[in-house]
């Protein structure tokens, strides 16, 4: 009798789950792995790059350039390319040469006026104008973003080839940042793959930093203090 009802109680909870769809359990998606961001061609280990400014931005040469000032910065930058562009020598050191021809008065003019704008304001502006625009030779001699900075250089000597002087100053205002784009792209790669943070940039307007102009002879390499803006 005992055996009886045990059977009859495991037929009906037989039943009772033969009635039922059977549970599905699903396991969690895995976390999402993090892949680090690579190391930009040519940077290295323990490289010192800039501060981002505090619009999130870099000290570039061009920042706060306009008029004659972007004009002369234009030559320099292009003087560098002239110096350090080896593979693109044979178009770039034609183009420059037929730059400082072509435009000889605009340019001489643009140095004039750039340096007296410096001279008004006072004390050793000699030394600051110099040390300013060896800075800048610096920078754009930084092989990091040799082939970038070389390739934005021979469009814009290209384009430089049949500009008349009276458009000068607004190519310069206009082109100066693309020469910079190079190295900003370099610092934006090496400052993610270092995993630093980027902050927000603040509500109010961009900070803007100026440079000044060429000595005779640059010294062309990496200089950290080409960070240290006047």
């Amino acid at each position: 009798m005992v055996r009886s009802s045990s059977l009859l109680v495991l037929t009906a909870l037989l039943a009772s789950c033969a009635g039922k769809p059977p549970v599905v359990v699903e396991a969690a998606p895995p976390p999402p792995v993090a892949v680090a961001a690579a190391m930009p061609a040519g940077g290295m280990p323990g490289m010192v790059i800039p501060a981002r400014l505090s619009d999130g931005g870099w000290p570039t040469p061009a920042r706060g350039l306009a008029g004659d000032g972007a004009v002369w910065h234009l030559r320099a930058a292009l003087n560098v390319a002239a110096l350090v562009c080896r593979d693109d020598a044979a178009t770039i050191v034609p183009a420059y040469n037929a730059l400082l021809t072509g435009h000889k008065a605009a340019l001489a003019g643009a140095e004039t006026r750039y340096a007296a704008a410096w001279q008004a304001k006072g004390g050793d502006w000699r030394d600051a104008y110099d040390d300013a625009m060896t800075r800048a030779y610096n920078f754009y001699g930084q092989s990091f973003a040799r082939a970038p900075f070389c390739a934005a250089a021979a469009t814009t000597l290209a384009d430089l080839a049949t500009l008349p002087d009276d458009r000068l100053t607004a190519f310069a205002d206009e082109r100066l940042p693309l020469l910079d784009r190079p190295f900003a792209d370099f610092f934006d790669a090496y400052a993610a793959w270092r995993g630093d943070a980027v902050a927000a940039p603040p509500a109010t307007g961009a900070v803007t930093i100026a440079m000044a102009i060429p000595p005779a002879k640059p010294w062309l390499g990496i200089d950290p203090a080409v960070y240290r803006m006047p």
